[in-house]
């Protein structure tokens, strides 16, 4: 797997995680999102719309997030999508989870001092 496979693997898995984290410091729409975890990012996550879109539309289904269509100021309409209480314990869920997750995975590759056997 390439380390852009492996990337877009990783970016699929986290991206509800990601939007629920950017849409908690207030209402953004689907740009806007896509915008803030670029940057917080440091561009290492970098969501299509092929990913994001389905994400928000399935955040709300769930329950997460509430949208509204609004007038732009100097363009289209826009989704603008906002957390509810139910999108911020599964947040929480979120990042407990992704705690333990990681913390796992860097027990397992961590170089072992002690000798093979041992």
């Amino acid at each position: 797997m390439s380390h852009d496979q492996l990337r877009s693997q990783l970016l699929k898995g986290t991206t509800p995680y990601l939007v629920l984290a950017v849409v908690r410091d207030g209402e953004l729409y689907g740009y806007q999102i896509a915008q803030r975890i670029r940057e917080r990012s440091d561009g290492a996550f970098v969501p299509s719309e092929g990913s994001l879109y389905p994400t928000l539309h399935r955040l709300e289904a769930d329950g997460a997030l509430t949208a509204t269509w609004r007038e732009g100021e100097r363009g289209p309409r826009r989704r603008w999508y906002r957390i509810t209480p139910a999108g911020v314990a599964t947040l929480a869920a979120h990042e407990a989870e992704w705690e333990a997750f990681s913390g796992a995975v860097t027990r397992v590759a961590s170089v072992s001092r002690e000798p093979s056997g041992a």
